[in-house]
């Protein structure tokens, strides 16, 4: 099952000047990456300028949204730069004490490293904690998708570093207010729902779905469920029908059963489900009660048998 990714509405060039943008097409189309390349800067309007700056010289963002880069793709872009050039300088500012800090282009830098290039031609512009942030999660959004999760944890950071509401993140990243709060709510799912979603094993169908639960247990068994038998967004959202008809159901036939009881049969329901990773209802009565567990075909079946240890 894939994620299907969604670009923001504002482009990278309304955050990088369009000026500067008309400047780059309007010279060679290729900036050399070897020693050859010139050193002199050239100045783009006043929204910066192009240099030349040693490598050793660049500190990755803090605000660095992207957990994880593909080694193999990084690899194949240093081959690309050193067969072709660097097509488009990195973007940086100045910090006080003469270093830079990487605005945009992780990748481009991580690929220059990589065939031991010492310099690289960068965009040198002047910009707030705040801008900076936000031009390294739109690039990322832009140029190499992030993951919906790791999106989220870099809209909840751009928020919580910068006091930011919703409706201003919304406006800072051209998204719409809606798809921030649906980004940031992903972000209440368990840890293991979230790893599913950060790998492309449910998509982000799915988890609109598993939000409309309550319980991270019953999140958790769902999500398993989605993988283990290849639900659609369809199936996801009968088996969620099932699995909450089933805790409502607990206390049938006690209606004297007190709350703290409810609370302790419904754990018990929920450690059996986790354990099974199946739909458990419990129907507790004061002298009998019964175990209900569903499963979805012989596989299923099979499955739960072999996680009891029943050999058939």
């Amino acid at each position: 099952m894939s994620i299907q990714r969604k670009s923001l509405g504002r482009g990278l060039g309304s955050i990088i000047s369009a000026g500067a943008k008309r400047a780059a097409d309007s010279g060679t189309r290729k900036i050399a990456a070897g020693p050859s390349a010139a050193s002199k800067d050239v100045k783009i309007a006043s929204h910066g300028l192009f240099s030349e700056i040693a490598i050793d010289k660049i500190a990755p963002s803090p605000y660095q949204a992207r957990a994880e880069f593909d080694e193999d793709s990084i690899a194949q872009l240093a081959e690309s730069i050193a067969s072709e050039g660097l097509l488009q300088p990195i973007l940086v500012r100045k910090l006080n004490d003469g270093t830079f800090e990487l605005l945009a282009g992780e990748r481009r830098l991580r690929a220059c490293r990589k065939i031991g290039m010492k310099k690289i031609v960068a965009c040198v512009q002047g910009a707030s904690d705040a801008s900076s942030a936000a031009k390294g999660l739109i690039e990322n959004l832009q140029r190499s998708n992030l993951n919906p999760i790791e999106e989220a944890r870099g809209i909840l950071n751009l928020m919580e570093n910068f006091h930011l509401t919703q409706d201003a993140a919304s406006q800072r990243l051209g998204k719409p207010r809606s798809s921030i709060a649906n980004s940031l709510r992903l972000l209440k799912l368990p840890e293991e729902v979230r790893g599913y979603i950060s790998r492309g094993l449910i998509s982000l169908g799915h988890a609109k779905v598993i939000l409309g639960m309550d319980d991270p247990v019953q999140q958790t068994i769902i999500a398993r469920r989605i993988i283990e038998s290849d639900l659609n967004v369809r199936s996801t959202e009968d088996a969620v029908k099932r699995l909450k008809t089933s805790s409502d159901r607990i206390t049938v036939g006690t209606p004297a059963a007190t709350a703290a009881q409810n609370a302790v049969i419904r754990d018990i329901q929920n450690k059996i489900s986790s354990r099974l990773n199946a739909e458990v209802e419990i129907r507790h009565g004061q002298k009998r009660g019964k175990i209900v567990i569903s499963y979805l075909g012989n596989d299923d079946l099979q499955r739960i048998l072999d996680v009891m240890g029943v050999k058939v």
